[in-house]
């Protein structure tokens, strides 16, 4: 009976001590770690999306034409 109370006992010192971590973790208020990790994300797909619209502009208007004209240059040999 005395080591199952012993048992109980230490289980409830560490269920204790697990509450009292998760209490002081919800009680900060820093948010560090989330708010900056959001931002980063949020920065590098604006970035992503702005870099992809340059290329596919870049593409669509100067090099997919000029490649196309080679292309058909290079197939079109009458020699």
């Amino acid at each position: 009976m005395k080591k199952i109370r012993n048992q109980m006992n230490r289980m409830c010192g560490v269920v204790a001590g697990k509450a009292m971590e998760v209490k002081r973790k919800l009680a900060e208020r820093s948010g560090e770690g989330y708010v900056d990790t959001a931002v980063k994300i949020l920065i590098a797909v604006v970035l992503g999306a702005l870099l992809l619209a340059g290329l596919y502009a870049l593409f669509k208007d100067t090099v997919l034409p000029t490649l196309v004209n080679r292309i058909q240059q290079m197939f079109n040999y009458a020699g």
